[in-house]
């Protein structure tokens, strides 16, 4: 991930987001997913469990999203 002052790489950020849109079967439920995830984080947010407030959560969800997809190795089960 790569930041900068206002946050992360806008062409990082579109190039995950394209990936999991690619590598999708359903578009429409990748996008749900995002979503749902980027509620979750805005409530972790506010709940004061995420320290890293200069990533949006949909950017956040997003990234989450692009490594669980790249690295499956890394999830918890």
């Amino acid at each position: 991930m790569i930041k900068s002052g206002s946050g992360l790489n806008s062409n990082d950020l579109a190039k995950r987001g394209e990936s999991l849109i690619r590598h999708s079967p359903n578009r429409y439920l990748t996008t749900v997913r995002i979503a749902f995830r980027a509620k979750q984080r805005r409530f972790d947010d506010f709940d004061g469990l995420l320290e890293e407030s200069t990533v949006k959560p949909v950017q956040r969800a997003i990234i989450e999203l692009s490594d669980e997809q790249d690295q499956p190795d890394l999830l918890p089960g």
